[in-house]
């Protein structure tokens, strides 16, 4: 006997839709608190193009490709871009001071509850502010929000976190003792030089599983994503700071110690908003990271992604300056208890 095999209903099902309607429309009235915000504190509103050369360099982004075809027929590889970010530090660089940019990005091979192939970034930059602006902007925005929906706390299924009340400022080191029982400075030297097999040591001592690939970058993730993150912004927001250097992605390291960086991760109820940078602005450097995380990219995935040369240019040019990038479709989610990322779209892309 054949089996009958019933297709869910497609979001612009009348009924589905005014189901949804309600959130969709706490989406509008949190995205005019934040742009008044932004408006207030002299940010200018940019709009960057998604279609790029280079759509990030690193190691676990991927990126929508296609072919941009001249008027003599001959194609050229592009990307959508993951984030805005290589244009906005390109316009840093001609002279802007505060910029903000509220709009979609594409990341390939991500979809779950928190991910979406096509979503909206929020993302700003301040020339000439430390790092720590940016992350009080972050937590002005998480109340803002809140505020928009009248909701006393932020929610994801069964965690909460009050966006009310003073965030945890935490260390990534710290962090891995804390929730993982892992000496991160022990696996690397006094420059940051990380060591794979120091770090699989730890975890095998504590009876954590280790893969075959022992890279440390990868044991790092794996280490993070299972045993911290979900600890991390239960009952009031974390502040996840000082990222190890080798983690640093586009972040300068710190004054006072080589082996971290400038470079910040914002939670509530264990779900990662936002991402942000004390900026690097050496170029030499910059090059030396990327050409590292398409190297793991090739070993890893078998592609790597061109670099954006006209960016690293730029960067001779970019003042000092802090940004940040903010998943503003997981703050909607968090804002109105919506349990999936699909839920707070006005129109998801199809499965």
């Amino acid at each position: 006997m054949s089996q009958q095999h019933t297709q869910p209903s497609p979001w612009w099902t009348p009924s589905l839709h005014a189901d949804r309607r309600p959130i969709l429309l706490a989406r509008g009235r949190i995205e005019a608190r934040l742009r008044d915000y932004l408006a207030s504190r002299d940010f200018l509103m940019i709009d960057p193009p998604g279609l790029q050369r280079s759509p990030g360099n690193e190691t676990h982004l991927h990126a929508f490709g296609t072919v941009m075809i001249g008027n003599d027929g001959v194609g050229s590889p592009m990307y959508l871009h993951t984030s805005p970010e290589f244009t906005m530090k390109k316009l840093l660089a001609a002279g802007e001071l505060r910029i903000a940019s509220l709009g979609h990005v594409w990341r390939n091979r991500e979809r779950s509850a928190l991910h979406h192939p096509e979503f909206t970034m929020l993302e700003w930059y301040r020339a000439g502010e430390a790092y720590g602006a940016v992350i009080d902007d972050c937590l002005v925005m998480l109340r803002l929000a809140a505020e928009a929906t009248n909701a006393k706390v932020l929610r994801f299924r069964e965690r909460e976190c009050d966006p009310f009340i003073e965030a945890e400022r935490l260390s990534v080191v710290d962090a891995f003792a804390r929730y993982a029982g892992i000496d991160l400075l022990a696996t690397m030297d006094g420059e940051g030089v990380t060591d794979g097999e120091k770090l699989a040591g730890q975890m095998q001592a504590l009876g954590l599983a280790v893969p075959e690939d022992r890279s440390w970058s990868y044991l790092f993730s794996l280490v993070l994503t299972e045993k911290v993150e979900p600890k991390l912004g239960i009952g009031r927001v974390t502040v996840l700071d000082r990222y190890p250097a080798a983690e640093a992605a586009l972040a300068r390291r710190a004054g006072d110690d080589r082996r971290v960086s400038e470079r910040f991760e914002l939670y509530a109820c264990g779900v990662e908003l936002a991402n942000g940078f004390g900026e690097l602005t050496d170029a030499a450097e910059q090059r030396r990271r990327f050409a590292g995380e398409m190297a793991e990219k090739a070993r890893i995935y078998g592609e790597r992604y061109p670099l954006d040369e006209d960016f690293l240019a730029a960067l001779e040019l970019m003042p000092e300056a802090s940004g940040v990038a903010l998943g503003f479709d997981r703050l909607v989610m968090l804002a109105t208890g919506a349990p999936r990322i699909e839920a707070v779209l006005w129109a998801p892309v199809a499965q």
